[in-house]
């Protein structure tokens, strides 16, 4: 199993917004959707259901072959706007 790494301003970022660790493993092993970020990046995506509303939690993170390097992760309501449904 490849190792998840947090560079140091990622580790500020989801402590300062609430994200444990726990839900970005969840969500980077157990991904519902995984989408094309930029610059060959990937975004692990999961829905979370937070005091009875949707929230959208989103890894940007590279895809090294020994380990996954986490750039940000960020908790949205705007499901809809990044959401893609299956063709």
């Amino acid at each position: 199993m490849k190792r998840v790494e947090i560079i140091p301003i990622a580790e500020r970022k989801l402590k300062r917004r609430g994200i444990s660790k726990e839900w970005i493993e969840d969500t980077l092993l157990n991904p519902s959707q995984v989408v094309a970020g930029y610059g060959g990046r990937k975004i692990a995506q999961k829905k979370f259901l937070i005091s009875a509303k949707e929230y959208l939690l989103r890894i940007v993170y590279e895809d090294t072959e020994e380990k996954y390097i986490i750039v940000t992760t960020y908790l949205t309501s705007q499901v809809g706007r990044y959401w893609k449904e299956e063709k």
